[in-house]
């Protein structure tokens, strides 16, 4: 446990050596409470497959969000100030970005026609992928900084080239299919039919055929996979403490399955909501490149030491302004254009799945 402890602390030591280091203690006692947590979730799925109310949607949101604050308070009770504002910061930070998973799940939802009754069950399964992934691409990136400093600036292009794309991009991806999915559906035998959430079915003629579940379960983990590599970097903008980062992903990700019940499909309505989003991950890509100009030790780059950092409580307002403003911005068309709140509900695909 040691080991495990002063591994996820190392990432953010150096970065962060005004403010204290987290206990081993803390580290460990919260893990077990969000692992248990967790378990619980996926239990409850399992065993009682349903469409959740917008109350029941609405109380575990609420939960999750008080979770979180309750750990960053935490953090400002044994007296790290530091880690508790960078930890709100990333939360923050991790939850507006994680708007991209509710719009990737409403469209394979959508596309693969997903029975409402295990919506549930493949956003939870989605949800774990991504922890998995992202928990691996954090060690990875905690070892590379450690390292390599520079890779900042590598960061920093990144972001800048995905906000460009979250901003401008107009590829369609309305048929919730990626390169795995197509590949995969020209080489396996998949029925066409759910057959309950089973993966994997034998017919009445003795062979055994995969079943869209499966399909659903691929394009969901595939697309997690991407999404770590846009929301890994940005967050190490923020705070280079990788059990920090994992736990505001983690915090994050654990109220996605309600949100996207409570929301239905608003978000998809909300039309300026990806500029929101990629004026955050361009201003995070400008951070990073203040940081490694500050950090690295290039002589011809040392004129960068005279150039400020963005401090936390900057990062923190910066994104709460843009979400809240994107998303008035959005109200205010769907206003003018004649919308109502409840036009702006589920989609007509989604409606038939009820």
């Amino acid at each position: 446990m040691d080991t495990l402890s002063s591994t996820l602390a190392a990432g953010g030591n150096a970065a962060a050596s005004t403010g204290a280091v987290i206990p081993g203690w803390f580290m460990i006692t919260s893990g077990i409470i969000v692992v248990a947590i967790l378990i619980f979730d996926l239990l409850l799925v399992i065993k009682r497959p349903h469409v959740p109310s917008m109350r029941e949607a609405g109380i575990w949101v609420a939960f999750y969000v008080a979770l979180a604050l309750a750990f960053a308070g935490s953090l400002f009770w044994i007296g790290d100030a530091q880690h508790g504002s960078e930890f709100l910061t990333g939360w923050l930070l991790e939850y507006s970005l994680s708007i991209d998973n509710l719009f990737v799940f409403i469209i394979i939802m959508s596309s693969f026609q997903v029975p409402r009754k295990y919506q549930q069950e493949v956003l939870m399964v989605g949800i774990i992928i991504a922890i998995i992934f992202r928990g691996i691409f954090i060690l990875a990136g905690a070892a590379i900084i450690n390292a390599f400093v520079e890779v900042f600036f590598l960061f920093g292009l990144f972001l800048l080239f995905v906000a460009y794309r979250q901003a401008f991009s107009s590829e369609d991806e309305g048929d919730g299919e990626n390169a795995l999915i197509r590949f995969l559906r020209k080489r396996i035998n998949v029925v066409d039919e759910y057959h309950g959430n089973k993966l994997r079915v034998e017919l009445d003629d003795g062979k055994k055929y995969w079943t869209p579940m499966f399909i659903v379960f691929l394009a969901i983990g595939s697309t997690d996979v991407m999404f770590a590599l846009d929301s890994i970097p940005a967050i190490f903008g923020v705070t280079q403490n990788a059990f920090l980062v994992f736990t505001a992903n983690v915090f994050a990700l654990m109220g996605l399955r309600q949100l996207y019940f409570l929301l239905g499909g608003l978000v998809d309505k909300l039309v300026y909501l990806h500029y929101g989003i990629a004026a955050i991950l361009a201003f995070i890509g400008v951070k990073l490149f203040l940081h490694a100009l500050h950090e690295t030790d290039v002589s011809w780059l040392s004129w960068g030491n005279s150039v400020p950092e963005v401090p936390t409580w900057l990062s923190l307002t910066f994104i709460v302004v843009a979400m809240v403003v994107a998303t008035l911005a959005s109200l205010w068309k769907m206003k003018r254009e004649g919308k109502s709140f409840r036009d702006a509900g589920a989609t007509e695909t989604e409606a038939k799945q009820d």
